[in-house]
């Protein structure tokens, strides 16, 4: 089961974003691969804070794992950082970190470019409209849809060049993607690391480029992908899938599909929260003498039995009928209002019978002492 982000982390959920960063910061630090060689659980461990690191800092998926938890963010509650390595992580995060990972003062060497090195330009998010009806969104539901977007060049690979030769290294930075500044101080000589300005932190430029993608790694096409919606979704809520956006160029990371759900309403029920609400309409002589009647809900139909002498606006409860919370056990019910139907039009011998019974005490209300009022009862039902 997938640790909460905020523990992984180590903050509180009201932490501010500089709060966030500055803890993913000290996480990263201690669980970095090159301070833990061979350590596959500090690596792990790296990687968990850089998928919460890429939530948190995110003002929509914190305000969606916030609601609905792991599950609010697509991909069954995965992140986006299980199939990719530290290099990945580091090119998309790496300006964090500052000199003290990647560099040094006072003449010292520091690490290697590799892990600041940029690997192309990120991708763009992507955004899509899905409309689920309410048995989709009571169950869930896996979504099948085609997206226009950038692709990586299959001529090329995502490089950008037209073959091996194509591609050298940056003669500006000796293909370390940085370019490093002496200067001196009066505490001695201090190094400064900043990101090569010829080849953009890639560290390679291409010199003969693709004829297919013009040197962009990249091309506009169209591709199918399977959207699994986790049950209990709700109108407005965004699902992300990481990775699947435009593709970046030259190897860039891709962006991410943003999924907005649309609720389709239904012919006969109507969503309350959790619950489902609906309005049985019955006649006179039916509360009179009790009846049972079929009813809709989310997955088919139910019968529910109606007691003789009930009153209009009455509420049955059928437990568990309703839809289920995202990213818990909880269920609603669904709740069935009955009005009784007064007759617009009545006929002559009906007319004549009606006034015959206009005058019997039975036919005169006498509402039970204490008996909640409707609006009371509806008030419990969704309080």
């Amino acid at each position: 089961m997938k640790r909460d982000y905020y523990e992984v982390l180590g903050v509180s959920k009201s932490a501010s974003a500089e709060e966030i960063k500055k803890a993913y910061r000290k996480v990263a630090m201690q669980y970095h691969p090159d301070r833990n060689p061979g350590d596959k659980a500090a690596e792990e461990k790296f990687k968990e804070a850089a998928e919460a690191y890429e939530v948190l800092s995110d003002a929509d998926k914190k305000s969606q794992y916030d609601r609905f938890g792991h599950a609010g963010l697509g991909n069954n509650g995965r992140g986006g950082f299980g199939n990719m390595n530290t290099e990945d992580i580091f090119s998309q995060f790496g300006d964090i970190f500052g000199d003290d990972i990647f560099g040094s003062f006072f003449g010292g060497s520091g690490r290697s470019g590799r892990g600041r090195r940029n690997q192309g330009v990120r991708g763009s998010n992507l955004r899509v409209k899905i409309k689920l009806n309410y048995e989709e969104i009571a169950n869930g539901t896996t979504k099948t849809i085609k997206v226009k977007k950038y692709v990586p060049c299959g001529t090329c690979g995502g490089t950008g060049a037209k073959d091996k030769g194509g591609v050298q290294s940056c003669s500006s930075c000796g293909g370390s993607g940085q370019v490093r500044k002496v200067t001196n101080t009066f505490l001695g000589q201090m190094q400064t690391v900043t990101t090569c300005p010829t080849c953009n932190g890639e560290g390679t430029t291409i010199t003969n480029k693709c004829t297919s993608c013009r040197g962009e790694g990249r091309v506009y096409s169209e591709e199918t992908v399977n959207i699994e919606i986790p049950a209990g979704v709700q109108d407005g809520m965004q699902l992300s899938m990481s990775g699947k956006g435009n593709a970046g160029e030259r190897g860039g990371i891709p962006g991410d599909l943003i999924i907005l759900i649309e609720e389709e309403s239904h012919p006969h029920l109507q969503r309350e929260g959790l619950n489902v609400v609906f309005d049985l309409h019955i006649s006179f002589t039916d509360v009179v003498f009790g009846t049972q009647v079929e009813v809709p809900t989310i997955d088919g139909k139910a019968k529910i039995k109606i007691p003789a002498g009930t009153q209009s606006g009455k509420i049955f409860r059928l437990k568990g009928k309703g839809f289920p919370a995202i990213n818990s056990y909880e269920r609603g019910d669904q709740l069935i209002h009955i009005n009784v139907w007064t007759p617009q039009h009545i006929s002559a011998e009906e007319k004549v019978v009606l006034e015959k019974l206009q005058d019997s005490p039975n036919f005169k209300p006498q509402p039970v002492k204490g008996e909640k009022s409707f609006f009371e009862r509806v008030k419990e039902m969704f309080g």
